[in-house]
């Protein structure tokens, strides 16, 4: 018997034959993530409970293998893709219990619950947690999301994902389970160790459970949309109404992302079950009707009202306050801009987590978004140098079918978020495949193989990621496509080796992930 098979066998027995995945097409799928193929792991392993993991952790390290652990898949900068392949990859997804304690106001959750999934166990209890998930929380799992950092649903108010944690359960490469918060309801008591597990993509140990801190469901909420004829315009707009905080989210368009990707929908039924979310949300049923009517008579409008378009979700213990705080943000915003329909909100505020159609363009296309959060003063210079790379390289783009559109969200009040979506006609990948299933993609235009196009995509990819960084641009979900370490210090790049020293001595742990 071989090294390999010895080794996997070992697994088997601890685990189960049936959590020990070695079949071809599994391996092929789970080698790619969104943008990139790597390399075809070993085996995928699917613990069934943290006792499973940390014992699967120590097989790993005593055999010297490499271990990389997933979430819900939806990484595109190679968070759990290792191109050298021969690794174990750590499917979460059966740690999915969920542990609400009321009278402490904590939830305790798997690594592999979905952001979803959570959702609907804590709004059965009148629940939520600060930040409560990205737009993909159908699929991103609460593990997945603290590894990579993320934002969306709750942000303005509360920020990104790591900071609604208050301690994680956490498997280190010897295979000891490390709690990061000493006191059960507190994060801050002492050097935060929580926030060292964060944005960490898995380097430092795998995550088993994650405990967050509880909030009442603010019922009455109101939508307000707004239309801007430059980005100067729309980044003064938003600048002041993330300084206000009075929304519980915002996102913002431009024209290009607005018709294709966002505006989408799938079919009559898709509205329908839309229209009865919409009435279900409502605490005023006559205002819920009213609210669906406006959204009919605005039809697609609102996705084509300016050359961008924000989208604010304003919350409130009862109805005035909501209205209270929907006036206040209506006078900061409309000095910049002009209100339109608010079908985008109210549609995104009855369905916050969509199937993940948009993991291929509006048109069948490949798709990779590519992010960088900016200091204010920075985010229009950028704007302008990414507008002048795109007309540089119009000629080719159009001749190679590449196209891109841009979305923006707030990160906290300082930070400015600019997301660029690129679009190139690619065939299709495992992932792909798999995530959408055989009957939605039999409906969609099929591309051949364009090797031309996807190394001109990944081309223009490298260029944006440089100029943001030329522009001082951080970035989430770092993964292997960001750079890190060389915006350290000295002190800093040498204190973050030493923790991966010290915690991961063989360096086993999602190896080359973060530069480490």
């Amino acid at each position: 018997m071989t090294a390999d098979a010895t080794f996997l066998d070992a697994l088997r027995q601890a685990l189960g034959s049936d959590a020990v995945d070695i079949a071809a097409d599994s391996l092929a799928y789970f080698a790619n993530d969104v943008y990139r193929t790597g390399g075809l792991p070993l085996a995928v392993i699917r613990p069934a409970s943290v006792e499973a993991l940390a014992e699967a952790v120590k097989l790993c390290a005593g055999a010297q293998v490499a271990m990389v652990p997933r979430g819900g898949g939806a990484s595109y900068t190679d968070g759990y893709i290792r191109p050298e392949g021969g690794h174990i990859l750590i499917d979460t997804g059966a740690l999915d219990d969920i542990v609400i304690d009321e009278t402490n106001a904590v939830v305790t959750a798997g690594a592999g619950v979905t952001w979803a999934n959570l959702k609907i166990a804590l709004e059965a209890k009148g629940l939520r947690t600060p930040f409560w998930g990205p737009f993909s929380g159908i699929a991103a799992t609460v593990g997945g999301s603290m590894s990579q950092n993320t934002l969306s649903h709750g942000g303005t108010a509360h920020g990104i994902s790591a900071q609604s944690v208050i301690g994680f359960d956490v498997v280190l490469a010897s295979g000891e389970v490390l709690t990061t918060n000493a006191c059960d309801g507190m994060r801050f008591y002492g050097p935060d160790m929580t926030g060292l597990f964060t944005g960490d993509c898995g380097v430092f140990g795998i995550k088993a459970r994650i405990r967050l801190p509880l909030l009442p469901v603010l019922h009455h909420a109101e939508t307000v949309s707004f239309a801007f004829d430059s980005f100067a315009d729309y980044h003064t707009g938003v600048r002041k109404a993330q300084l206000a905080r009075l929304d519980d989210s915002h996102f913002g368009l431009d024209l290009a992302l607005s018709q294709g990707q966002i505006a989408r929908q799938e079919g009559v039924g898709a509205r329908l079950k839309i229209a009865l979310q919409v009435m279900q949300k409502a605490p005023d049923k006559l205002k819920g009707l009213a609210t669906l009517v406006k959204m009919g008579l605005a039809g697609e409008d609102p996705m084509r009202a300016g050359a961008y378009m924000c989208h604010f979700i304003v919350e409130g213990f009862d109805g005035q306050d909501a209205a209270h705080k929907a006036k206040q943000l209506r006078r900061i915003v409309g000095a910049h801009g002009r209100e339109i329909a608010n079908s985008v909100p109210t549609f995104v505020r009855s369905v916050p987590f969509a199937p993940l159609f948009n993991i291929l363009g509006p048109g069948a296309e490949r798709w990779v978004p590519i992010h960088g959060v900016f200091a204010h003063d920075k985010a229009v210079a950028f704007d302008t140098a990414f507008k002048a790379l795109l007309a540089a390289r119009k000629a080719d783009m159009d001749r190679l079918g590449v196209w891109t559109g841009t979305m923006f969200s707030p990160v906290g009040a300082s930070g400015f978020l600019y997301e660029i979506a690129l679009y190139w006609p690619d065939a299709r990948t495992p992932y792909h495949l798999t995530t959408l299933g055989d009957e939605y993609i039999a409906g969609l235009k099929d591309f051949p193989a364009n090797p031309a196009a996807r190394a001109y995509a990944d081309d223009l990819k490298e260029a944006i990621v440089s100029l943001m960084q030329d522009h001082g641009a951080g970035h989430f979900q770092i993964g292997r496509a960001y750079p890190y370490q060389s915006r350290l210090s000295p002190a800093a790049k040498a204190l973050l080796g030493a923790i991966k020293r010290e915690l991961d001595p063989q360096g086993l742990m999602n190896p080359g992930a973060l530069g480490l």
